[in-house]
């Protein structure tokens, strides 16, 4: 493809930009299929539709809703997605069985994703069909699927070990046989980005209909094959949000979009502010926490602790950001973290922007403290910072406390389900709730959102425990983030013996601290 030098002429920074045939790429999710396929994971039926619901909000064009002829509950679910009324598509697997595709239709759905395997090795150790065999099955698959009105999409399964000549001879059979469109699984994750372009161009040569690629991120190559096969035609990508999927996963949504909006200048239909809502989504329903170097939706992503990095963002956030991707974009925010590498500048602008005002040496003195604690292997959070800065100025940096806690009691057992009490004292009035959860951590910190929210909504954004001490009695340090919904975030600290106890005082510290910030 040709490749195009152009200059930023703002910036004096050259870049290149690749033509690729497709100015539009469609998104295909398979978090529901695909994504639930990880080991570990599985939604519940009232999970899976909120989950498409979420998807369909963020834009996607087709979601693979599920293999209906795996489950009577699954064949369930993928119906009820089905009839949401959704403005994606709705798609269901089978196998090159009507049986499978069978199951697909009783499920109502918009398109049916039919696929078998075509390597060697698969082919004779898994289906032990000839190729000839498999040619014949895949044609009668996909006529089978015409014939009942709908789009079918043909997958030629571990097409990247698939002999070449044999895998155009069965993609071209099943596009005559009026398949809509051809995908090129990179089924065990084996590709490179030089390989899976040259692949992608030899089958775009050689069919008229579009293609799709779907890979695996064994060698952590997913969204880079993803693109290089976007490169060389393919119209379609198939990801998973938070990179769920068999294995160690399948190309991630957030990066292949933003990838192709902001490096390639390629559009999609992702209504990209909402990838870490979505993103967060997942998070709780698989149970698989997001990395905080996840690229995108990652809290690291736009999280700068170096001194030479906050310096340079605070003045100009191209220096050490992307630029062509910023949080807003993506439902992100820029947060300036504090530890032993943190500088001077971003303790005097997140003072600042608290109200407070730190001579000079002040200042001085409360970036020494903050550097101590960074050197003892701790994270330094914002009500760290206040409970420093109090010590320093000898004022009182943080307002009197909205929120008390005056008592706390949790129920648990194997027999029993997890239940929190709490009575807080908000804003001079005393309060009771209480919750369930998966565990008595979860349904405390429930108990105390349920009471203290109000209009401006405050979420748990991170949760991190430790023991910092060994044995049945150690010692648990508990770190949380906060979230209102003004963008606002703020991290607090809590230690005790208690687990329970440690957790909820994290959080109302945590709260507290917020609430003042959200009045300024």
């Amino acid at each position: 493809m040709r490749r195009t030098r152009y200059c930023d002429f703002t910036w004096g920074i050259v870049f290149y930009s690749v033509e690729i045939p497709n100015k539009t790429i469609e998104i295909f999710d398979t978090t529901l299929r695909d994504g639930e396929q990880t080991p570990g994971v599985s939604f519940t039926h009232e999970k899976k539709l909120e989950i498409a619901r979420q998807l369909d909000r963020l834009g996607v064009n087709i979601i693979e809703a599920g293999f209906p002829i795996s489950s009577a509950g699954e064949k369930e679910a993928v119906k009820d997605i089905s009839r949401l009324g959704l403005n994606c598509i709705v798609c269901g697997l089978a196998r090159v069985v009507k049986a499978d595709i069978d199951a697909c239709l009783d499920a109502d759905v918009g398109m049916v994703h039919t696929f078998v395997s075509t390597s060697d090795i698969q082919r004779e150790h898994t289906i032990k069909k000839s190729r000839e065999e498999v040619v014949a099955m895949a044609v009668e698959a996909v006529e089978y699927i015409k014939r009942h009105g709908l789009p079918c999409l043909f997958s030629a399964m571990d097409a990247t070990r698939t002999d070449v000549d044999y895998l155009i001879k069965v993609f071209k059979a099943a596009e005559d046989a009026g398949a809509d469109i051809l995908n090129i699984p990179d089924t065990v994750g084996v590709a490179s980005p030089v390989s899976m372009k040259g692949l992608t161009a030899e089958v775009y040569k050689n069919v008229r209909v579009p293609i799709a690629v779907h890979c695996h991120n064994d060698f952590g190559l997913a969204v880079a094959n993803s693109l290089a096969a976007v490169e060389a035609g393919a119209k379609q990508v198939q990801v998973t949000m938070n990179s769920l999927g068999e294995r160690a996963g399948n190309a991630d949504l957030a990066q292949v979009v933003m990838s192709l909006h902001s490096i390639y200048g390629v559009r999609t239909t992702i209504r990209t502010r909402h990838l870490v809502e979505t993103a967060r989504v997942i998070e709780r329903f698989s149970g698989i926490p997001i990395s905080p170097t996840q690229p995108v939706v990652g809290a690291n992503a736009f999280s700068h602790e170096s001194g030479i990095h906050s310096h340079g963002v605070i003045e100009e956030s191209k220096t050490f950001e992307p630029g062509i991707m910023t949080p807003e974009m993506v439902g992100h925010q820029r947060r300036l973290v504090l530890g032993k590498h943190t500088g001077k500048h971003a303790v005097k602008k997140i003072l600042n922007d608290s109200g407070l005002e730190p001579t000079e040496a002040e200042l001085n003195a409360i970036l020494e403290r903050v550097k101590a604690l960074g050197d003892k292997g701790k994270k330094v959070t914002d009500v760290d910072l206040y409970a420093i800065t109090e010590a320093v100025m000898g004022e009182v940096a943080h307002a009197e406390k909205r929120i008390v806690l005056d008592e706390l009691s949790v129920m648990t057992g194997n027999m029993v389900t997890p239940t929190a009490t709490v009575r807080l004292t908000v804003d001079g009035k005393q309060y009771v709730g209480a919750m369930t959860g998966v565990g008595p951590v979860d349904a405390a910190l429930k108990a105390v959102e349920s009471l203290v929210n109000g209009p401006n909504r405050m979420r748990l954004r991170e949760f991190r425990m430790e023991a910092i001490t060994g044995g049945s009695d150690a010692l648990a340090e508990v770190m949380v983030g906060v979230e209102d919904d003004k963008g606002h975030m703020v991290t607090a600290r809590a230690a005790r013996e208690d687990i329970v106890r440690a957790s909820v005082e994290a959080l109302v510290n945590a709260m507290n601290r917020l609430s003042t910030i959200s009045k300024k």
